[in-house]
């Protein structure tokens, strides 16, 4: 495969992932405002249990068969191309059964664990999906490993289109029939299943009219399976665990928020109600973090291949572009949203609740973005089991600082933890990579950044303080949003072209409106 054909295929599942990450993250918000804080507080309860136990089963293992792949497929090694694609879909579909065995089996004591019994229909539901989404990933892998990322990218926008498009429709169905919380919640479930499967069809039709297919005729033995078996779990556990992070932290807290509020003394009928609440934060933050995250998906895979050529001069520059553009974006975004807190409850929730939690949420955004940064960056240094093994460290903190701080604040706690965690998480993982690779942390344009991004925050959020915002609709309080975010936005960059804290360079590495500056 040619450079140019590489690029543009990267390109396309850059894209692609972005745009599925925003519609996975922005439904939260019509499903709100349809269903309410209830039937989100059921859904973020539930969700990441799947999303864990899909991450753990299968999310290493289409990067590990890609690279087995294409590795064998330089070597037109087609029999060794079918013993990693066999394998790998014996381990997919067996851990897929596996995991929906045991969220099935113990379906009744994981809901008690989360919001109580109106959990458990929605659980057995989203497991299903556990069925369906292993085999679709080895599709994925196998493309991927033939250098082909279209199937992969296509597959991924359309898992999401089908799944949120079914959440919506059976939400408003279901809720003009007035059915209970837990049957909405369940219903709505049934569009991760279909949306996975109707992925899974796709890569099944482009897979049988590929030129990709596996041809070999020789015999899969025990023996090849007990081989590769190992070699693909090797490479693809630590990988796992990295990729896990964010849905790790929401399992943490599906568990821990809910044990902590009865601790406080929370009635139980009014945990899925708060944990509703508490979802709005996630789903602002999780919006943000995908900006930030596709700003430097790009390079960081480059750090691998500059770290094999021992090129350590160009992998530090790599690192700080990364940094740099990950902090150019997210200390604006995070401390904007903190400071449009109120009219963003009221514009995109209806009314004021949570409003100190959603601002400590939304304040975190910046550490969190900064964490997926530094992990992925330990994963293209091929220290992979390092981030692993961070990520597990701050999962153990993560429990202790939810029960601590719920039992200290309240809801308002869990926010206090997500901020703690993460703000660790960065330093630590910082700390790693300073270690193998001396690079500049914060340097002279990351504090004037900081400090725009703050003088701009001060300049947006101050008059929210003095405005009777509890009384405004959500149109007034949207177009307070618009007006507000073009000027901090303007106030911003300005701030820096004025400090010289930004460069053309900079400029030029935005998407969409980069080559502008060219």
């Amino acid at each position: 495969m040619s450079q140019s054909t590489f690029v543009k295929s990267t390109l396309i599942l850059t894209i692609a992932t972005l745009l599925s990450k925003i519609i996975g993250s922005m439904f939260r918000i019509p499903l709100q405002n349809i269903a309410g804080d209830d039937v989100l507080g059921i859904f973020n309860f539930v969700y990441p249990i799947y999303m864990v136990a899909l991450y753990l089963s299968v999310a290493g293992i289409p990067i590990a068969i890609s690279k087995l792949i294409a590795e064998a497929n330089t070597h037109n090694d087609t029999a060794k191309v079918k013993k990693i694609y066999v394998t790998a879909s014996i381990l997919t579909l067996s851990f897929g059964v596996i995991s929906f065995a045991i969220i099935y089996g113990f379906s009744g004591q994981i809901a008690n664990a989360l919001g109580g019994p109106s959990t458990e229909i929605a659980l057995i539901i989203v497991a299903l999906t556990l069925l369906v989404a292993p085999y679709m990933a080895v599709y994925r892998g196998f493309f991927q490993g033939f250098g082909d990322m279209r199937p992969t990218a296509i597959s991924q926008v359309l898992e999401q289109f089908v799944r949120v498009a079914l959440i919506l429709i059976v939400a408003y169905c279901l809720v003009t029939m007035n059915y209970s919380n837990n049957i909405v919640a369940g219903g709505i479930m049934v569009g991760s299943v279909i949306g996975a499967l109707s992925s899974l069809l796709y890569l099944r039709f482009k897979y049988f009219r590929s030129s990709f297919k596996v041809t070999s005729k020789e015999k899969y033995t025990a023996r090849d399976f007990s081989i590769w078996s190992k070699t693909i779990l090797k490479i693809s556990i630590p990988i796992a665990i990295g990729s896990v992070t964010m849905a790790l932290f929401n399992f943490v807290d599906s568990f821990t928020v809910s044990y902590g509020l009865r601790s406080a003394g929370t009635d139980a009928d009014n945990i899925n109600y708060l944990y509703g609440i508490y979802g709005r934060g996630l789903t602002l933050v999780q919006i943000t973090t995908v900006f930030a995250s596709s700003i430097i998906l790009p390079l960081v895979p480059l750090i691998t291949t500059k770290l094999a050529e021992n090129k350590l001069d160009d992998t530090r520059s790599i690192i700080e572009q990364t940094h740099r553009m990950t902090h150019l974006i997210s200390w604006p975004a995070a401390i904007g949203l903190l400071a449009l807190t109120l009219p963003l409850n009221i514009a995109l929730f209806k009314d004021l609740e949570g409003s100190l939690m959603l601002a400590i949420i939304n304040f975190s955004a910046v550490f969190t973005s900064l964490t997926l940064l530094g992990t992925g960056i330990l994963q293209g240094m091929n220290a992979a089991k390092a981030g692993a093994l961070i990520i597990i460290s701050g999962v153990v903190l993560k429990i202790f600082a939810n029960i601590f701080f719920i039992q200290a604040f309240g809801l308002d706690g869990a926010a206090y933890a997500t901020l703690l965690v993460y703000l660790v998480l960065f330093i630590v993982n910082s700390i790693f990579i300073y270690r193998m690779i001396r690079f500049t942390v914060f340097g002279k344009d990351t504090i004037k950044m900081i400090i725009a991004s703050i003088v701009m925050g001060a300049l947006v959020g101050l008059p929210t303080l003095w405005l009777d915002i509890a009384n405004w609709t959500r149109l007034w309080a949207l177009g307070y949003l618009i007006v507000t975010i073009i000027m901090g936005g303007a106030i911003y960059f300005l701030l820096l072209w004025l400090t010289k804290a930004i460069h053309k360079q900079d400029l030029k590495r935005i998407p969409i409106i980069g080559k502008r500056f060219s």
